[in-house]
């Protein structure tokens, strides 16, 4: 069943067996704010599981690109299109956070970034290979994240 993000009333539905649910849920509401402020999209998210080829297609370009496969189970994971970008997020019980930014047209941006909620170690998958930079957040608390460029064409679970 999908879930509607608010990001006025924050919570944890759906992220309970985190052991940083509150702190990833606000992560989660951060995104939300972000998509409806800058592009009226209204974040909606569903249990992984009821996604899997959403957490397939992030899970391919992780390993296809980085040789990184996340060994936290996914809660969460939505798709949508958005500026003419297709996004990928799945959020993961650790308190990580993977999004694909993938330009439906070719030749443009295309990178995964990673966001760590408040409270979560590095995942040691990602410790030796990233940076994290940090920024604060009224609805996350502080925040960590890093990126990489994309360098393979990888189909979006919708066919684009």
């Amino acid at each position: 069943m999908s879930y509607i993000v608010d990001f006025e009333n924050v919570s944890s539905v759906g992220l309970e067996s985190s052991p940083v649910a509150p702190a990833l849920a606000g992560l989660r509401a951060n995104e939300a704010r972000y998509f409806r402020n800058k592009y009226d999209h209204v974040f909606t998210v569903s249990p992984a599981d009821e996604v899997p080829e959403v957490v397939e297609w992030v899970s391919r370009i992780l390993e296809d690109e980085r040789d990184i496969v996340i060994g936290s189970p996914p809660l969460e994971a939505t798709t949508f299109a958005a500026g003419g970008i297709r996004f990928a997020y799945v959020f993961y019980e650790s308190g990580l956070s993977i999004n694909v930014m993938y330009t439906i047209e070719d030749g443009q941006k295309r990178a995964v970034g990673f966001k760590l909620a408040e409270g979560m170690e590095v995942p040691e998958e990602l410790a030796s290979r990233f940076k994290f930079a940090r920024q604060k957040s009224k609805l996350a608390g502080e925040i960590r994240g890093s990126f990489f460029v994309i360098k393979g064409e990888y189909q979006s679970p919708s066919g684009e």
